[in-house]
Order: C-alpha cells, then structure tokens, then sequence
C-alpha cells in the first residue's frame, strides 16, 4: 500500500467515527470552577556588561563627602582611586574642615563605616560616582576652628577711643549697625527700618 492510500484510508476511518464535541458548541464561562489569577513571575534583573578598560587603564570614581548638620561640611575628590580606604577620606576632610580625625565619622547608607574599609568595597564596578554622609562627633564644630592653634577669625582689637555710652553718639556705629541687619536679614530696606528703629527707642531711652 502506497503512503497515499494508506492516508485516505486513515482519514476515511476518522471521519467516519463521531465528533465528541459538535462544531456548534458552547459552554457558559460561568460554570467553570473558580481559579486563582495566575501572576507571571518577576523577570530578574540582568547584571551590567562590564566595561572592559584600556591596557594601563586605571578606573576611577569621583567621591562627595557631604555634612548635612553644622558644621556644613562639603568635600568633592575628582579622579579617585576606588582603593581610598575610609580612613584617607576622613584625613581629606579632616584637612579640608580642621576637624580632628577621630572626631569624623564616614556614613554610607546613613551607617558609619569602619576605617579599614575601601572604597570599592562600597561602590558598584559600573559607578562612576560615590557620596558618603559625614558626622561630626559633638564639640569639633568648635574644636575645630582652633585645634590647631589657628582660628579663621581674629576677633578685632579693642579700639582706642569713644566707649561705653558715647559709642552710642557715633554715626559709625549706627551705619555699621544698620550693615550688620541689612546682612544678617538679607534685606538692606528691613536693615534700614530696623536701624532707625534702635536708634529712636535708643534716642527716647536717653531723653528719659
């Protein structure tokens, strides 16, 4: 028997037998047992292709190191090698802000972080950039402005000449007052109104 017959045949049989279920057929959704959703799983993420650097190449990262509270500290290192342990940031800092070393805590992830760790440890291979948090240990805020037997102000010297009350009779004073405001409240009209205002109740003051 050729292939050609015997497939006729085997067609002829199956057509022949009765269809289980007519063409025509329907069946209400309604009827059919409750089934829980079914939820595609999550894909995974796929990891970063690593960059391949140049022969001699050496990766680097750019590093900030920032102070939210006082004193506000902000310090950005271009070009790092990821192998700065945290103890070489903290010395950065520490000569950058005259804070002592042991008073400087590096945070990443707002938790500190030992000094024997390294940068790269911290980072991703595909970062480029790095900021780490710092925390001032309480009291280096004034410790240090003069931990190093330096401040960054020098309180002027007494002035030879008018004190006491008659300061108070000096136009200096009352325009380096009205300049002191006009800073310190950022506005020269609000300075200037608050100025005039100190030295009328200052002048009644006198009268009385």
């Amino acid at each position: 028997m050729s292939e050609l017959s015997f497939a006729e045949s085997f067609l002829t049989t199956l057509s022949s037998r009765p269809s289980k279920i007519s063409p025509s057929h329907a069946e209400d959704p309604k009827s059919y047992p409750p089934r829980g959703a079914y939820i595609l799983p999550k894909l995974s993420k796929t990891l970063p292709k690593r960059r391949k650097l140049a022969p001699g190449a050496q990766r680097t990262v750019t590093i900030t190191l920032r102070s939210a509270r006082n004193p506000p500290i902000e310090v950005v290192l271009k070009q790092q090698s990821p192998l700065l342990s945290v103890l070489d940031l903290k010395e950065e800092v520490s000569a950058q802000a005259n804070i002592p070393v042991d008073k400087i805590k590096i945070l990443h992830r707002r938790k500190p972080v030992g000094d024997a760790k390294v940068v790269e440890e911290l980072v991703g291979e595909e970062d480029t950039e790095v900021e780490f948090g710092i925390m001032v240990i309480g009291g280096a805020a004034s410790v240090g402005t003069g931990s190093h037997g330096k401040s960054e102000e020098q309180l002027p010297s007494a002035a030879v000449g008018e004190s006491g009350r008659e300061v108070f009779g000096t136009e200096a004073f009352w325009s380096d007052l009205r300049g002191f405001l006009a800073q310190r409240v950022k506005d020269a009209g609000e300075g200037e109104r608050a100025a005039a205002l100190f030295r009328e109740a200052w002048k009644e003051k006198g009268a009385a």
